[in-house]
């Protein structure tokens, strides 16, 4: 048995067929990865990527620290949600993993990397925060990351949140988020298509998957996300 995301039931209501995906147990379709595909091209789609790692970074030296570890400069983010993807290296200048990174302010930064390298990543970042004073770097376990893309994704996800929200997710840029209490929603994604990734509470995240579902939204699994990446030319 695999880890398991706080969607775990929900993918098994849906009809998912579950593999193993470094360690976590994940949809790989729901019935036809092609007609997932096809959604996600056409409509809109939705992949549970709670297996993602969520890390905070805070403190007076967020910014130093990020610079000293990432291969982009995080200092050319000046506006709170931008993000930035890049590359975290190790003391040679050679890649550890892949990541993006969002700037909220100049005391903190939000870093979402890979499942597949968590552990050895989440030492790395404790291990060279140890040279820096004022810096925080918390493992966000108690969220879970939600990817909706496709070119309606952001028209029908958006209805699902209250009014006052609405208008600020209507106004984001893209490779821009914004937070809202608990809510925290990126228009970024790896799809090749336009939408949201949405940052929950874990206990939150089955009520909007099935708010989402109910808005038309098709659930993908880990097939369909390949091909599309595929599709679109970006690296697996």
């Amino acid at each position: 048995m695999g880890n398991k995301t706080p969607l775990y039931q929900c993918h098994l209501d849906a009809g998912a067929k579950m593999v193993d995906f470094a360690g976590w147990d994940m949809p790989i379709n729901y019935g036809s990865q092609i007609a997932e595909h096809e959604a996600v091209r056409s409509d809109a789609g939705m992949f549970d990527v709670s297996h993602m790692t969520v890390v905070d970074v805070s403190g007076a030296e967020a910014k130093s620290y990020l610079q000293y570890l990432l291969a982009n400069d995080v200092d050319r983010l000046k506006i709170p949600g931008k993000a930035l993807y890049s590359c975290m290296l190790n003391q040679q200048g050679g890649v550890i993993d892949d990541l993006i990174v969002y700037y909220l302010r100049d005391n903190f930064f939000r870093v979402v990397i890979n499942s597949a390298t968590r552990e050895k990543d989440l030492a790395w970042l404790d291990r060279q925060a140890q040279g820096f004073g004022d810096l925080g770097v918390k493992f966000r376990d108690d969220v879970a990351l939600l990817a909706v893309q496709g070119p309606n994704a952001r028209d029908k996800s958006i209805r699902l949140f209250a009014d006052y929200q609405q208008q600020s997710l209507q106004q984001l840029l893209r490779f821009q988020a914004a937070e809202f209490d608990d809510c925290f929603v990126g228009r970024t994604g790896y799809t090749g298509e336009d939408g949201f990734e949405i940052m929950l509470l874990s206990e939150q995240m089955p009520d909007l998957w099935d708010r989402l579902l109910a808005a038309g939204i098709a659930p993908c699994g880990l097939g369909a996300r390949d091909t599309l990446r595929l599709e679109a030319g970006m690296n697996l």
